[in-house]
Parts: C-alpha cells; sequence; structure tokens
C-alpha cells in the first residue's frame, strides 16, 4: 500500500529491489560455468582459421556451441572431426558431408548456400578441424 508523503502518494519499491536482486543473482550463478572466451592468437589459430572463426561466429555460434558437446538449437561440435559418425546424421565425419549439411542445411538447420563462397566454405572448415 502506498504511504504519504507531503500529500502524494509514495510506492514502496523494495518488492522492485528484491526482483532485481534477484535475477542478478542467477545470472551471476548462470555464468561461472562460462569460459574467458579465448583470441586467435590463444588458440592457435592461422589466418584461415581465423577467417573461417569469423564465419562461424557470425552464421553458426547462435545455434551451436563450438568448445562443448551441448548443443544450443543444433549440436556442439566441439571435437567434430575426432568423432568417427556427425552426431544427428549418423554421416562419416568428413569434409564432404560437413560442407554438404552446411551448404544444404539439414533440420531446423537453414542452407548456406547463398551465403557462403567456396573460400568461405574452405575457412570455416579449416577452423572446425580446431575444435
Amino acid at each position: 500500500m502506498p504511504s504519504e508523503k507531503n500529500g502524494f502518494a509514495v510506492k514502496t519499491r523494495i518488492p522492485l529491489f528484491f526482483v532485481g536482486a534477484t535475477v542478478l543473482a542467477f545470472a551471476a550463478l548462470a555464468a561461472c560455468d562460462v569460459e574467458r572466451r579465448k583470441s586467435d592468437a590463444e588458440l592457435g589459430l592461422n589466418a584461415q582459421q581465423a577467417a573461417g572463426r569469423q564465419i562461424y561466429d557470425t552464421e553458426c555460434g547462435r545455434c551451436h556451441e563450438p568448445y562443448s558437446a551441448r548443443g544450443k538449437k543444433g549440436p556442439g561440435l566441439k571435437g567434430i572431426y575426432q568423432r568417427k559418425y556427425l552426431s544427428l546424421s549418423g554421416l562419416p565425419a568428413t569434409d564432404e558431408r560437413v560442407t554438404d549439411i552446411v551448404r544444404s542445411g539439414r533440420g531446423e538447420m537453414p542452407g548456406f548456400s547463398q551465403k557462403l563462397s567456396a573460400q568461405d566454405m574452405q575457412d570455416l572448415l579449416a577452423y572446425l578441424h580446431t575444435l
């Protein structure tokens, strides 16, 4: 219930403070498992791999985690080429298969054949090999 101060109603802001504090605490706890993003140099990326990382960040990163097996909307891509088979399709983990998936799309994933040039695709594959 609002209180009166100089004839005006004053709203109590304590509940809003607690809501804000709760949200901040939750965000801080959720961020505990997030690592600092490493630079290209720290990852030992060459120029082509660094270019591929930029493409990944722009086109792939919102749906795929690069350094985790956990996915977002799509599967995590950590160790994609160390696996014998791709996680969702069961196809061999080769450049040809990955290129096909990236270019044509699969399931909810859109195709990028109209967005990525041949050089972009080579750069992206070079980066994916580092995961």
